[in-house]
């Protein structure tokens, strides 16, 4: 019995449709320089990468809410603004796994990560969304992540 478009791409692996180069920054990188390259590459979320592992993840509202509203200066290094307790997936892993993980967390990025912790690559809800668009279970899922229903409903 032949295989239908809609299970072959339930099987889909992260590595299949990560984004594979990712612009990260290190620890010590200002919060202007790390502004700076989100601005350049028009992104909204850089990881942050410390002797070849993942130690955090900044967004541009990282930046705002914990840095610039405690009044820190553009020189504070981006490890005072970033997310340290990053949740990550393996490029092995089947795309369903991230898509629960983005929804359970209330994240729209989830970083793609090896055995020994080193950054692999990136995927958003955009990517999901191009390359599963079709899968109305998904569909949900993302809808669910971009509204916060989910968030807000979990007591």
């Amino acid at each position: 019995m032949a295989e239908s478009q809609g299970e072959a791409r339930a099987r889909l692996r992260c590595s299949e449709i990560m984004t594979r180069d990712v612009r990260t920054a290190s620890p010590e990188m200002s919060l202007r320089d790390v502004g700076a390259m989100m601005r350049e590459g028009d992104m909204g979320a850089v990881p942050v990468v410390d002797d070849g592992k993942l130690v955090g993840i900044v967004t541009d509202r990282d930046i705002v809410v914990r840095a610039v509203a405690e009044g820190k200066d553009a020189f504070t290094p981006i490890s005072e603004a970033m997310t340290s307790e990053v949740f990550s997936v393996r490029a092995d892993d089947f795309v369903f796994e991230a898509i629960r993980l983005m929804g359970d967390k209330q994240i729209r990025r989830i970083p793609v990560v090896t055995e020994s912790g080193e950054l692999a690559g990136i995927i958003s809800m955009a990517d999901i969304a191009l390359e599963i668009e079709d899968q109305r279970e998904i569909a949900e899922a993302l809808e669910e992540i971009s509204s916060g229903a989910g968030f807000w409903a979990k007591k």
